[in-house]
């Protein structure tokens, strides 16, 4: 009861709070260890099921990190923050500069370079077994209303899902929502555990996935500071391969220039993922 143990204990943690690696995986290679709840385009409602691996340790399986949500060349993306790490963050400093001013309007346009929390945790994608372990991540939803939080009772009441021989398998039931800004984006309604089962019949490929030592580092890249302070100051980074480095696409002063209205996240407090890893 280790793990379901160590679940609790970051529950209750994280329910009340408030709101540069060298990465040798191939993109194509990172995609196929990226799990995501995103419906296909003129799909409204669709069923993905998973399996939460054990981790070796009986800790929590629900990593934890910081991420900025922002747009960059007109696309959302997840950048991770390295202020977790001890590290300068652009971002950070933007956003502490515009809380400074002590203007309502610059506090709105803040919040859009705040970082927050999200989970990441290691599954076995059962639609596709044959891509591995795949990590998946969404966002701490500050509510109670998110998917740790319909996932958590589903351990609170059936014990320990991870396990390799009695663990659970969760279906999660994805509907297509329109936030208030009228954009679409999935959302999960509801996860329900199934009966349990064996990780895997054949034990050698149960103990190859519980085993394997990819983490959510080898797949979601930590960007440099020189590409996050690119977009602090609303460039487009882009990679030079001459060079071998981040370059920006504008030649204009190297100054911050602040949107004139705040970027409304059509997923602002919602837990779902959109966007690639990267």
């Amino acid at each position: 009861m280790a793990t379901v143990d160590s679940v609790l204990a970051q529950y209750e943690k994280n329910k009340n709070a408030t709101s540069s690696n060298a990465n040798k995986m191939s993109s194509e290679d990172r995609l196929k260890r990226y799990f995501t709840t995103v419906l296909p385009k003129g799909v409204k409602s669709g069923e993905k099921r998973i399996r939460i691996l054990p981790t070796l340790d009986g800790e929590t399986p629900f990593k934890e990190g910081y991420f900025h949500e922002i747009q960059v060349d007109g696309n959302w993306v997840k950048l991770y923050d390295p202020a977790q790490e001890g590290k300068r963050s652009p971002l950070n400093e933007v956003k502490d500069a515009l809380y400074a001013t002590k203007v309502q309007s610059d506090a709105e346009l803040a919040r859009q370079y705040r970082s927050r929390l999200f989970y990441i945790v290691k599954v076995i994608d059962r639609d596709n077994e044959q891509d591995g372990p795949k990590f998946w991540r969404f966002k701490h939803n500050t509510k109670g209303d998110g998917i740790l939080d319909k996932i958590f009772p589903i351990m609170q009441k059936k014990g320990d899902i991870t396990d390799v021989q009695t663990g659970r398998d969760i279906t999660l039931f994805l509907t297509l929502t329109k936030s208030g800004n009228g954009k679409e984006y999935t959302s999960i309604s509801s996860a329900m555990p199934e009966d349990p089962s064996p990780l895997h019949e054949d034990p050698t490929q149960a103990s190859a996935w519980v085993n394997d030592e990819m983490t959510w580092n080898d797949v979601y890249a930590k960007k440099p500071e020189e590409y996050l302070e690119m977009v602090a100051k609303g460039e487009t980074p882009t990679w030079d391969v001459d060079t071998k480095k981040w370059v920006s696409n504008s030649q204009g002063e190297e100054v911050f220039k602040a949107p004139s209205a705040p970027i409304q996240d059509p997923q602002e407090e919602e837990d779902t993922d959109e966007n690639l890893p990267f």
